[in-house]
């Protein structure tokens, strides 16, 4: 059966454990907590024995795991073996050996599987044999909108009355980290005598801005069209004394690829193959879906990697200009396309 994997993390003790767990998806704080209350739950029915194999390679020995299932437990009844799969796919000989052991669950062992990257793409026949036996929990990753009403729920089950407003500010300022969030949450519970009720004022006078003003997630930004959310971010990143040069390579990147994508576009190209042979998988793919939407000629991405070159030039003391002021515009520019007169010939 399918499980969000806040409803693993709450399960009742009084549950008794499936056969198997496949615990995916992008958003890293979902997974390990999810998994986390598998292995608190294994403890509580007194499997003492736990087992781990890495499949984070072409080389894994698969064999070696079939033979584990079949291997007598040393100290304890019953045993929990763990596989970290961090691209989500087994390859089709794993695939086979994770199907088996659905066809035919050993009495003494609980198999939890975990991944990274999750998609459409990643069900296949072996996903569906873990789903009819056992527990399926995919942590998609939290979307923007959705992110205050995780934040408020994790709030409730620590007992803190939060104000509403509150709530939205602490969303803007871990900026979809929920790491930061889950840290934040975990201090105001320390901080605030149970009952007493939080306001803006108190939050901020409590919380550190701890918002994720990271390269990625600005060009995240910039290519959702999140034009405010750029400005935002730059001003966090020069804030924290970042340099431009720095952020550049990853601009150049990006942008390249976008400039790629839309030329494949432009032809007739397989989009999404073209995306993934740039190693973007589907859980990453929305965003430039998106920027292309809103500049679907190749040549105005290579306008904007033409303005990147520029942009690094000046940040580099090769061109006169303000690093800041020229990259906050090619970025503003990706991200809302009415702002297209900032650039000359864009």
């Amino acid at each position: 059966m399918e499980q969000r994997p806040e409803q693993l993390a709450s399960a009742s003790g009084s549950q008794p454990l499936a056969p198997v767990y496949l615990i995916a998806g992008p958003e890293t704080l979902r997974v390990l907590e999810a998994a986390d209350a598998v292995r608190a739950r294994a403890r509580a029915e007194g499997i003492g024995e736990r087992e781990v194999f890495d499949a984070d390679g072409r080389d894994f020995d698969w064999r070696t795991l079939q033979q584990g299932f079949n291997a007598p437990s040393l100290f304890s009844a019953r045993r929990l073996i763990e596989v970290r799969l961090p691209s989500g796919k087994p390859g089709k000989e794993g695939a086979e050996v994770i199907s088996d052991f659905c066809a035919n669950p050993p009495p003494d062992v609980v198999l939890l599987i975990t991944a990274n990257e999750w998609s459409k793409s990643h069900q296949g026949k072996w996903a569906e044999a873990v789903n009819r036996v056992g527990v399926l929990s995919v942590a998609w990753a939290i979307k923007p909108h959705e992110l205050p009403d995780w934040i408020e729920r994790r709030l409730r089950a620590k007992g803190l009355r939060v104000e509403p407003q509150a709530v939205q500010r602490l969303a803007e300022r871990v900026e979809g980290n929920l790491l930061a969030a889950a840290q934040e949450i975990d201090k105001l519970a320390l901080l605030v005598e149970p009952g007493q009720p939080v306001n803006v004022e108190r939050l901020e006078s409590l919380v550190a801005d701890a918002a994720r003003y990271d390269v990625f997630r600005l060009l995240e930004a910039a290519f959702s069209g999140q034009a405010p959310a750029v400005l935002r971010m730059l001003g966090g990143l020069r804030g924290e004394g970042e340099a431009v040069a720095a952020l550049m390579p990853m601009v150049i990147r990006e942008l390249l690829a976008g400039a790629g994508l839309a030329r494949a576009q432009a032809r007739g190209g397989n989009l999404a193959a073209e995306m993934k042979s740039r190693g973007i998988w589907e859980s990453r793919q929305a965003p430039y879906k998106r920027a292309l939407q809103r500049h679907p000629e190749s040549k105005r991405w290579e306008r904007f990697v033409a303005e990147a070159g520029l942009v690094d030039r000046i940040a580099k003391g090769r061109a006169d200009g303000d690093a800041w002021l020229a990259l906050e515009r090619l970025l503003v520019v990706v991200a809302e396309p009415r702002a297209v007169r900032l650039l000359a010939r864009a």
